[in-house]
């Protein structure tokens, strides 16, 4: 998968592995997160998925820690989380959410395959134990799209690693990029209140 890293995706780091303001950059991040997927919805199926999409990323927002805790990049870590929402968005034909085409889900899965079994998430149950005991809020599906998926706004070629673009362009194939020091918490996407990419 390709994604963008930078100043404030360390800072989404640093917050969320700490304490107090842990809390609130979850909810924020969460937020934040709902309003990108949803922007690629159709504007008529937006409000039926939000409450959707905010327990399931909130969810995600333990499984990124954990991946951390695991010893996985940032880049990576946040990579498995939207792998998840991916594994998510085919279940329920949501096609023009998604960030990689549904014939390279398999191949992510194997990426982290030994995290992913460890636990419990597979392509049918992407939350795994990270589903929260009182589940996650239901959303109608769009099955019939999964017959003629557009998948528009995936980017395809992307499946055998984790890609970074940086602020400066660059593709950084692994997710090995520098992590700054000093990064402030209070710059992650959401604290300071200006939007930006997940």
């Amino acid at each position: 998968m390709k994604i963008r890293q930078n100043i404030r995706h360390w800072a989404a780091k640093k917050a969320l592995t700490t304490p107090v303001v842990g809390d609130v950059a979850n909810d924020k991040l969460v937020d934040l997160h709902t309003s990108i997927f949803l922007n690629k919805a159709d504007e008529e199926r937006r409000e039926e998925r939000r409450e959707h999409l905010d327990d399931f990323f909130d969810a995600t927002m333990d499984a990124y820690v954990a991946a951390l805790e695991a010893g996985f990049t940032e880049a990576e870590a946040r990579e498995i989380t939207h792998v998840q929402a991916n594994f998510d968005f085919f279940n329920r034909g949501w096609t023009e959410m998604m960030e990689i085409p549904g014939d390279e889900l398999e191949e992510h899965y194997r990426r982290y395959e030994a995290f992913f079994a460890e636990h419990g998430i597979t392509i049918d149950d992407p939350l795994g134990e990270f589903r929260p005991a009182e589940g996650v809020a239901e959303a109608p599906g769009t099955p019939e799209r999964l017959e003629t998926a557009e998948y528009e706004n995936a980017l395809a070629g992307f499946a055998d690693d984790v890609y970074v673009e940086t602020d400066e362009g660059d593709t950084v194939v692994g997710g090995e990029t520098e992590e700054p020091e000093d990064v402030d918490p209070s710059a992650a996407p959401g604290l300071d209140e200006d939007e930006a990419s997940a």
